[in-house]
């Protein structure tokens, strides 16, 4: 491993794993700022993308064919589907699916378009470091399907539909498009996320409340694998 990049979707989401290192460069590219830092002799480039799939597949190729980053961390909050996940819960993406892509009309299934597959797999190397972590820590961590759309869901019609066609266990909006980018570049992607919300609450009520707490247990979590790893 020569460059590790780690990736949020907002700037509450990589906040505390900034307050992790010191003498952080910065360096503005594309419209975006990429924290440059050295972590016991390991380079890592550290950004938020802004929320939503676009930004987020813009800023993963960025820290891949710019900063030549070999392997990507990204670190977030999701809303809960699975009825087992509670707020602060952590889950790990074994694969991840789009939910908003929708060529049904032609005879494709959801989530498929030609060329593509309805799941992208993640790394199970960097998986099985995260297990270990978690049980050395005594963290319970899950392991499920997550997916991917360019809307916050808050209709418990439209999770119900996505939870039936997808198996899906959680909810975000850059997970998929993330590993779409590391997937097509060969290189190894690990997503995951912590609990802010879930499907028997008000969504908009809750996520402000948690989005901090949330964030603050995945980035402690994602340094102690930035550890194993390294």
């Amino acid at each position: 491993m020569t460059k590790l990049a780690i990736m949020g979707a907002m700037e509450e989401e990589i906040e505390p794993l900034l307050a992790h290192f010191k003498d952080v460069n910065v360096v503005e590219y594309a419209d975006n700022k990429y924290y440059e830092v050295n972590y016991n002799g390991l380079e890592i480039v550290i950004a938020y993308s802004k929320i939503g799939k676009v930004f987020a597949s813009l800023t993963a190729a960025t820290m891949i064919e710019k900063f030549g980053c070999d392997v990507l961390l990204f670190s977030g909050v999701a809303g809960g589907i699975n009825p087992s996940l509670k707020i602060g819960d952590l889950i790990i993406a074994d694969k991840l699916c789009q939910h908003d892509l929708d060529i049904t009309a032609f005879g494709h299934p959801h989530g498929y378009v030609p060329g593509g597959n309805v799941f992208v797999e993640t790394s199970k190397e960097l998986r099985e470091a995260a297990k270990r972590v978690a049980d050395k820590n005594g963290l319970k961590v899950l392991e499920g399907t997550i997916a991917t759309g360019d809307q916050f869901i808050h209709s418990n019609e439209r999770k119900e539909f996505i939870e039936n066609t997808f198996k899906a266990d959680a909810l975000e909006m850059e997970g998929a498009s993330v590993a779409v980018v590391c997937n097509a570049l060969n290189v190894p992607c690990f997503v995951l996320r912590a609990i802010s919300d879930t499907a028997d609450m008000d969504a908009g009520f809750d996520f402000d409340e948690f989005l901090k707490s949330s964030a603050v247990e995945s980035a402690n979590y994602l340094v102690k694998i930035v550890d194993e790893i390294k």
